[in-house]
């Protein structure tokens, strides 16, 4: 194989690659950006009163014993919402980063 077909070849992997990457990219932006709106109703919930009455209603054994209730964790929310923000700040740091290539 000439130095040629292989410098092709090459490209060709990066071409395919990279445009897998950003077609995946950009379907996860636009999931992650149709999820504000449930994010911040998630974070009012969890940081206000309705979400420890809930708890407790839980723990009280006032509600159903197969509902699916992981928001009540102490953990879930808390870690999605932190989850979130470092992701919010990530991402602006590698588009700061790499505006500057352009």
């Amino acid at each position: 194989m000439s130095k040629q077909t292989e410098r092709i070849t090459k490209m060709e992997e990066n071409l395919d690659t990279c445009r897998a990457a950003a077609d995946a990219l950009e379907k996860a932006l636009e999931e992650f950006v149709a999820c504000r709106k449930r994010i911040r109703e998630l974070d009012r919930y969890y940081s206000g009163s309705q979400w420890l009455r809930d708890f407790e209603a839980w723990e009280n054994g006032k509600l159903p014993q197969d509902l699916k209730c992981g928001v009540l964790s102490e953990d879930a929310v808390y870690d999605l919402l932190e989850d979130d923000r470092e992701l919010i700040a990530r991402m602006s740091a590698v588009v700061s980063r790499y505006l500057k290539e352009y």
